[in-house]
């Protein structure tokens, strides 16, 4: 099936392809007033047998044509239609997920990955399927910070998720500052379903805001709080370093947990509380919380697609096809003198 032109950005450079009968007209004449050696005695070489090499140098300069063909076409920028098209009128929620990144979240209960690459995992793969939900990210330890405003470019808001690691906040837990960081980002919002999502693993430990006042802001702004206990509690392997073999050593540490406070946050704010103690409960506690949300529209208007381009792979071939033409001809089919 052959592209059409709404296929490409920028489609009158294919207009360039009108040089192709040119360039070949060029090669077959320049071919033919060149001699391939320059001999006095030329007859003594004409009764020889023609090798291999004899009939393969006239497509050399098909080596170029076809560069010059891949590097017009990239030119045009050619683009494929994202299979997802966003209606740009269709419902949203602005969703601010808050993200525990204290050491506890190294505890190995979802082994063969520990809490936080798990919980990465599932927020990366929750993203992906979102179309028209704004999101942002908020991290937090000892402290919160946001680490990511609402946004539609879920291909950043993933490589961000993507770079996050735990020992680069001051260690702790501070429940109440995360969701206090993440109902500043709601409250100017004009979304009729706001949400904040958190998810931890420990018991709040620091922080200057309590959680159960900033339940009651987020009460009094109508932003329902979802809350994910992520982890098995009690008793959990957790890293203590690496043998002289680079193993990791474990030992089993007690890391406390308050899903009573959790669950308090969730019913005064009108939200859900749920428990995740391996990958597929974590992936459905996010899913169960997006079917129970109140959608919203944000924008207004048609529907809109997005395009990804396919140009790269003709300026790589563009480029290999002219260098081993230019290779070929400094040494196999190189023409004396």
């Amino acid at each position: 099936m052959l592209p059409d032109l709404n296929d490409f950005h920028s489609p009158h450079f294919l207009w360039g392809l009108l040089l192709v009968p040119v360039l070949l007209w060029w090669a077959w004449r320049e071919r033919r007033s060149r001699a391939a050696l320059r001999f006095s005695a030329a007859h003594v070489l004409a009764g020889q047998s023609r090798g291999l090499r004899t009939y393969l140098l006239p497509l050399l300069p098909l080596l170029r044509v076809l560069a010059v063909v891949a590097a017009i076409v990239a030119l045009a920028r050619p683009q494929s239609r994202d299979s997802r098209v966003r209606d740009s009128s269709v419902e949203g929620i602005d969703i601010v997920v808050a993200l525990d990144l204290s050491t506890s979240m190294e505890a190995g209960d979802f082994r063969p990955q520990n809490r936080l690459h798990v919980a990465k995992e599932v927020l990366a793969e929750f993203i992906t399927n979102r179309v028209n939900d704004r999101i942002g990210l908020v991290v937090f330890a000892g402290a919160a910070y946001t680490q990511a405003p609402l946004t539609l470019d879920y291909g950043v808001l993933k490589e961000v998720l993507r770079q996050l690691r735990t020992r680069i906040l001051e260690d702790g837990t501070a429940i109440g500052d995360a969701l206090a960081t993440s109902l500043n980002r709601l409250r100017d919002s004009d979304a009729k379903s706001r949400v904040v999502v958190l998810m931890t693993d420990g018991d709040n430990n620091a922080g200057k805001i309590s959680p159960l006042d900033a339940a009651a802001m987020a009460k009094a702004l109508k932003i329902p709080i979802y809350t994910i206990l992520v982890g098995k509690g009690g008793k959990v392997p957790f890293p203590t370093g690496q043998d002289l073999f680079g193993n990791t050593n474990w030992r089993e540490v007690d890391i406390p947990i308050n899903p009573e406070l959790l669950q308090t946050i969730s019913r005064e704010t009108g939200g859900q509380y749920f428990r995740a103690t391996d990958r597929e409960s974590l992936k459905k506690g996010l899913q169960s919380i997006l079917d129970s949300l109140e959608r919203t529209k944000l924008m207004d208007g048609g529907a809109t697609a997005t395009y990804r381009e396919d140009f790269h792979p003709l300026l790589v071939w563009a480029f290999l096809l002219l260098a081993a033409e230019l290779l070929l001809r400094a040494t196999l089919f190189r023409v004396f003198p």
